[in-house]
């Protein structure tokens, strides 16, 4: 696996390629407080005959942490990702995105829908559809935000890892449950108060209205135990012309830590056996 860290747009960006040589091309954003350390096992379990480039959003892993917030807004990001695969020579790919990252896949499936063969939205929201929702869920990150300035990453963290949306991760393994905390404390304090303040669910444009625009192959992959998104997924499926819902069994919302081989089976099944 190869590791790059490139200047994009003014920032640095981190990203990982295997198979660089590779004609199809598959590339995965992480969630918030992840970074590519978390596909490593997916794509470990995918063909040698796929290019699979996993990107650092901003704030997160090997990418750099702008001082202002206004720079991680949604189209900062997307500008960042369209011109970073410009540099890789990337022209057509598959998008996998979870949560967070599935926010920011959907969304550059919208503005460039030319570029994307087919969508893989893990656990994952078009945004909020009312300004109430939008304005409860801004200043929630706003506190968010601000505990991880005074408290640090540590107690951020301890917080983080016991909401209700990971409770099913503690049938994890010990060691696998340390490895995904140990991939948290190495973010930045200032990359990820940013992130909730500046591509936080309240402050992106929702996207509810514009499903139907999208006419690409879109596959909604969520876990059995996270109800809300499970219901964000019905939702979304009613307004998308081309997609299906699957739902994984025994897990909750981050299906590729949890059950790795079936979210790489997955994408075996709905990208690459249709190239």
């Amino acid at each position: 696996m190869e590791q790059l860290i490139l200047k994009v747009r003014g920032v640095e960006v981190g990203c990982t390629i295997t198979n660089r040589e590779a004609v199809d091309t598959i590339v995965f954003l992480h969630g918030f407080t992840g970074s590519t350390m978390t596909w490593e096992p997916i794509i470990e379990d995918l063909p040698k005959t796929i290019r699979c480039i996993a990107v650092d959003l901003l704030g997160h892993g090997k990418s750099e942490s702008p001082k202002s917030p206004n720079r991680y807004q949604m189209n900062e990001q997307l500008l960042d990702l369209h011109t970073l695969f410009g540099l890789l020579q990337v022209t057509t790919f598959s998008l996998v995105g979870y949560s967070m990252g599935g926010r920011i896949a959907l969304a550059y499936a919208l503005k460039y829908p030319e570029h994307i063969i087919h969508l893989i939205l893990e656990s994952a929201s078009p945004g909020l559809a009312s300004l109430v929702e939008q304005q409860a869920r801004v200043k929630a990150d706003e506190r968010l935000a601000g505990k991880i300035e005074i408290e640090g990453i540590s107690k951020f963290i301890d917080y983080w890892q016991d909401i209700s949306l990971f409770h099913s991760q503690e049938k994890l393994s010990e060691w696998k449950r340390l490895a995904i905390r140990q991939e948290r404390l190495l973010q930045s304090p200032l990359g990820l108060a940013n992130s909730l303040r500046g591509i936080g669910t309240g402050n992106q444009p929702s996207y509810w209205l514009q499903l139907k625009q999208l006419k690409i192959p879109v596959t909604l992959v969520t876990g059995e135990f996270d109800q809300k998104f499970n219901l964000i997924a019905q939702q979304m499926k009613k307004s998308l012309s081309n997609s299906q819902h699957i739902q994984v069994l025994t897990v909750g919302h981050a299906i590729h830590v949890e059950n790795p081989v079936q979210f790489a089976t997955i994408i075996r099944e709905q990208v690459i056996d249709g190239i």
